[in-house]
């Protein structure tokens, strides 16, 4: 009811799911493309309570979601007869305001609070016609299970090949779901290591895109950590002979660091396919294949350069892989790989 009342105005909600997987997610039906595009832009990152329940909002891989029936978890707004219960007339106010009063109570509800409105830089805006001011909502106490994303900023990373990953490599592979202020592999634990990022929505973001995937003949496992920040106790030597510790908060790598920097990053999961940009227009293909050969990384099968201004200092384009598993592998260790050329050098970077 909740997710219907926010959503519905900006456009129509056909179906809405909810489910429970690091937290609680929804997935929202829009009549169109167009419909979903305004809504994310409009609501990513609004809050949906005062302080709290902060919208976090990717597209969803499938095109049209499966409703069994219409409760608490799904809806179907086209069929009105998969009702399972009666919900009475007024059915977002009978759900939100009076269907179950004694229930907030029970769960440690507080007093109602008002929608807050979008953040000032959104491109598309609620107005006092869309959702009026007298519509409030119970405040749910705050909880890990509630709040629907990670309780902590700080990500564990276990099941890291012992010599080919380093904290270098890691911020090259994380970096892409948000900013790394600190990394550190624990000698306690080998092949673990715990990520410091710049919020606990990355750290979300990093467990859902990376969390399984193969690297180096390794799975990785990556879930939220019970300690809230990394501190650089017992640093020692990694087999490559680097450190086992390593700040990145100052580094000018990572993506998020402001609001303009961060909208134009593409959150989606790893695939074959990376895309490269800031190469000097001297690289040639086969430059770079031998940058991934002498790097002992798989080569791409397939390679697109997209076209340039004459003036263009740099260039970008597509790399494909024969695999998810390689492209994965050639990101990790070169991303922002330094490339020189007589007088000047350049800080290639990839992505997914």
């Amino acid at each position: 009811d909740v997710l219907y009342t926010v959503c519905n105005p900006i456009g129509s909600v056909l179906r809405i799911v909810i489910f429970k997987r690091n937290g609680i997610q929804a997935m929202v039906e829009f009549e169109s493309v167009q419909c979903a595009q305004k809504a994310k832009a409009a609501l990513n990152g609004a809050d949906i309570y005062a302080g709290c329940c902060t919208l976090k909002i990717e597209y969803a891989r499938p095109t049209r979601l499966n409703v069994i029936k219409n409760d608490n978890e799904s809806w179907d707004y086209t069929k009105p007869y998969l009702v399972r219960r009666d919900r009475g007339k007024g059915r977002q106010k009978q759900a939100i305001l009076g269907e179950h009063p004694s229930a907030y109570a029970d769960n440690g509800y507080g007093l109602a609070c008002p929608l807050l409105p979008l953040t000032s830089n959104s491109r598309y805006k609620l107005t006092s016609v869309d959702v009026p001011d007298m519509v409030s909502y119970p405040l749910p106490q705050s909880s890990p299970s509630y709040s629907g994303h990670a309780a902590s900023s700080v990500a564990m990373v276990s099941g890291l090949h012992p010599s080919k990953m380093n904290c270098t490599r890691i911020f090259n592979l994380f970096c892409l779901y948000g900013n790394i202020e600190k990394v550190k592999f624990m000698k306690s634990v080998p092949g673990t290591a715990l990520v410091e990022m710049g919020d606990e929505y990355a750290v979300d973001r990093a467990i859902t895109h990376l969390n399984s995937i193969k690297l180096f003949g390794k799975r990785l496992n990556v879930c939220v950590s019970k300690q809230h920040a990394v501190i650089p106790s017992q640093v020692f030597e990694l087999e490559d002979g680097s450190s086992s510790y390593k700040d990145f908060a100052m580094t000018r790598n990572n993506r998020f660091s402001s609001a303009g920097q961060a909208s134009k990053n593409i959150i989606q999961p790893p695939s074959a396919v990376l895309h490269y940009y800031n190469v000097p227009p001297c690289v040639s293909q086969d430059q770079l294949l031998k940058l991934c050969r002498e790097h002992d990384v798989p080569g791409f099968i397939k390679f697109k350069m997209f076209d340039a201004k004459p003036s263009s200092k740099t260039i970008s384009g597509l790399l494909e892989f024969d695999s998810k598993t390689e492209a994965v592998e050639a990101l990790t260790v070169l991303n922002h790989y330094q490339i020189r050329i007589p007088s000047k050098s350049f800080v290639g970077c990839l992505g997914s």
